[in-house]
């Protein structure tokens, strides 16, 4: 299989390694041509554009984005949707916005192109090796005769799943990250209480022995353990907490649906929170996001 893959940033090239890896040939464009050259020194075969990228693919085309959600990510799905072909597939590995996927959807099921949206966990990591990923799209024939293969390949077992139509992959992935601010949140929130407490927790060691066994263990849990290995106390870090959107967009549709979502909506309120003063939560939570992430810390 030879894919065209469409951002070569932090995840791109990653994945770009990932699927080298189970033996798809893979043709790589990015605006920057630094990120182009990195991927052309493991391998992958470079596009000066995403017309050239276009030339290189035998038909049906396989194009993958891997770009930031919004214009980036709608400018170039337009641009593809004018000139593939019936029969081609493009894939939104991005955290688009769902409703966006289900319009990008229509408009190239409409000249027969194949769309799916693609929500992609387990950070840097996973698109590197056993990534996760929530597939919605044309159909489960469509995914079942070109994509299939792709993930079986570059997914942990059982770590991929075709969800249905399109945009419910980037649903599915939507409510994911807000349970994941939840679950964050809340491990964040227990380390500040243990050093607020008159205990002199290590608090390297305490992640170390909550993932041995506990009911909590989990990565995330193994975040910690290594942020607090690097830095005792996360002195180095501030405690703001960043978030990408998808918490917010969680929060949103439970409250179109009206459903009762009181941890995801405080680890939302609280995300705000950190954007004003310090927290030892924030600096939890901070450490953890760019462990799985490789996302921004503000330094203290």
């Amino acid at each position: 299989m030879k894919i065209g893959l469409v951002g070569l940033g932090k995840m791109g090239l990653n994945l770009a390694q990932n699927m080298m890896d189970h033996g798809s040939e893979v043709v790589g464009f990015d605006l920057n041509k630094d990120f182009v050259d990195r991927a052309a020194g493991f391998g992958a075969e470079a596009a000066t554009s995403l017309d050239d990228l276009l030339s290189k693919l035998p038909s049906p085309k396989v194009v993958w984005l891997m770009l930031p959600a919004g214009k980036p990510t709608e400018s170039t799905i337009a641009t593809l949707t004018d000139v593939l072909a019936k029969g081609d597939y493009i894939i939104d590995g991005g955290n688009s916005f769902w409703k966006n996927s289900v319009e990008d959807a229509e408009k190239a099921e409409a000249k027969g192109i194949n769309f799916f949206d693609c929500g992609t966990s387990g950070g840097q990591s996973g698109a590197r090796h056993d990534g996760n990923f929530m597939i919605g799209g044309t159909s489960q024939e469509a995914f079942d005769a070109v994509l299939k293969p792709i993930f079986e390949g570059i997914a942990e077992k059982d770590g991929y799943l075709y969800t249905g139509a399109a945009g419910s992959g980037h649903y599915l992935k939507m409510v994911h990250n807000g349970v994941e601010y939840g679950m964050m949140e809340a491990i964040g929130e227990g380390f500040d209480v243990l050093a607020h407490s008159q205990f002199n927790y290590d608090n390297e060691a305490v992640a170390k022995l909550w993932n041995h066994g506990s009911v909590v263990r989990s990565w995330l849990m193994e975040l910690c353990e290594e942020a607090f290995a690097k830095d005792a106390n996360l002195d180095e870090i501030k405690g703001t907490m960043h978030s990408s959107g998808e918490g917010k967009w969680t929060l949103e549709e439970a409250l179109n649906q009206q459903v009762a979502t009181p941890v995801i909506g405080l680890s939302l309120m609280m995300r705000y929170r950190s954007m004003e003063t310090d927290t030892f939560t924030g600096k939890v939570v901070s450490a953890m996001r760019h462990g799985f992430g490789g996302h921004a810390v503000d330094k203290a």
